[in-house]
Order: C-alpha cells, then structure tokens, then sequence
C-alpha cells in the first residue's frame, strides 16, 4: 500500500458515504464506508452532538431519516487527507441537497440544503479504510425547517 493509493481508497468512501442516502443503499454501503461503532457528530446541522453508535443502529435511523426525502444530493469535493500510519484524518467541502415532498413542504419551499465541511477521522482496517468519526459542520443552511418537518 502506498500513499496515493490510501489517500484514493479515503476519497472513495467520502463517495461511497453519500451513495448510501444518495441511491438509499443501507444495507451493503454503510458496511463498506464505517466501522462498527462508530461515532457521528451533527450537532451543527441537528443538534446531534458526537455519539458513538451501533452500524445496525446508524442504518436503522438513517433509513427514517431519509425517507421523507424524495431525493438527495451530496457533492462532497475538495478532499484534503493527513494519513499517520493506520489512521487519518480527512476533511472535505460539501453541499448536500435534500427533496421533501409537497405534502411535507406545504406547497412551499421543498429543498432543504446545507453547504459546509467534514472532518472525518478513518482508520485500516483488515478490510481497507473506513470511517471511524464522522463530523459534519453546516457552514449554511436554506430552509433548515423543512428537516423539522420532515423527522
């Protein structure tokens, strides 16, 4: 294994990570991107601190999370990666772009979208790289409500 190709396999799984609400792939993506645990931070988005949690636990909520969304989209770009042996941190731009239905939006607004960074940490695994800690800080929001509404 060399640098590039552990810094290659960190920038796929930030496109595996938004493949899983993208294409609502929950049950091969999440094993292939987290470990088990793992520890989410979304205190900025929704007031979620970092918490370590169960992958079956993760996917079970991260199903009804998404399911009022007709559609996402998560363009994560910019990656920056620092790798210290089996273990790396890995920080990247994103906009994410969420479709609520009109029932949900009340024939209003309908996109809830957020733009802003994540800084994940991502360790080796006897498997490859997967994400250890994902953190996602909201450096703007539109309508933030239509989450609320959503949930």
């Amino acid at each position: 294994m060399t640098l590039e190709s552990d810094r290659s396999e960190i920038v796929e799984l930030f496109g595996l990570y938004a493949d899983i609400a993208d294409t609502k792939s929950f049950d091969e993506l999440p094993r292939l991107v987290h470990t088990d645990p793992f520890t989410v931070d979304f205190q900025s988005v929704a007031g979620i601190p970092p918490t370590e949690t169960a992958l079956d636990e993760y996917v079970h909520i991260l199903r009804g999370s998404f399911d009022p969304f007709v559609a996402t989209h998560h363009a994560i770009t910019g990656h920056v990666i620092d790798i210290d042996g089996d273990r790396a941190r890995a920080h990247a731009h994103v906009r994410a772009e969420h479709w609520v239905r009109d029932n949900v939006s009340g024939g209003g607004f309908n996109r809830w979208l957020v733009v802003g960074f994540y800084d994940n940490e991502a360790v080796r695994t006897e498997h490859g790289w997967r994400f250890s800690k994902v953190k996602l800080t909201a450096a703007y929001q539109e309508n933030a409500h239509l989450l609320a509404q959503a949930v």
